[in-house]
């Protein structure tokens, strides 16, 4: 039953986003408001060119302490090799993806265009739902 069950039936749809030369201190601002651990980064056109984690954002903390800099654009701290699932991939796939990886979501892509983002706590609302049937 779990593998008929898709990215695209328990991505989040509304979704944070950054630019790249967006100020970096905002972006921190936002994933605390938005209680999210990352957020994609689009260029002008729309198109995913990394993202921006909690981790990532680590290093603004460091740089503050250590040398009294800090801030910059999210370009400067951003991850830029993105790792994506499709819509129409499994949860049972992505659960996979989770255990083996280090990441707590991943941007979903549509026809090369970024539609959602899912996260491990999805995956695991999808399981309760279908455990509930």
């Amino acid at each position: 039953m779990l593998r008929k069950v898709t990215a695209k039936d328990y991505m989040g749809g509304s979704l944070l986003t950054f630019k790249p030369q967006q100020d970096v201190l905002e972006a921190i601002q936002l994933l605390v408001e938005n209680e999210v651990s990352s957020a994609p980064v689009l260029d002008a056109v729309g198109d995913l060119i990394g993202m921006l984690s909690e981790k990532d954002c680590l290093k603004i903390t460091l740089e503050a302490g250590y040398d009294q800099s800090g801030g910059g654009t999210v370009e400067n701290f951003m991850s830029r090799d993105v790792v994506t699932v499709d819509a129409e991939d499994s949860v049972l796939d992505i659960a996979k993806m989770f255990l083996d990886s280090p990441y707590r979501n991943y941007p979903v892509i549509e026809d090369n265009r970024l539609i959602g983002q899912i996260t491990r706590r999805d995956v695991l609302r999808a399981i309760k739902v279908l455990s509930q049937a």
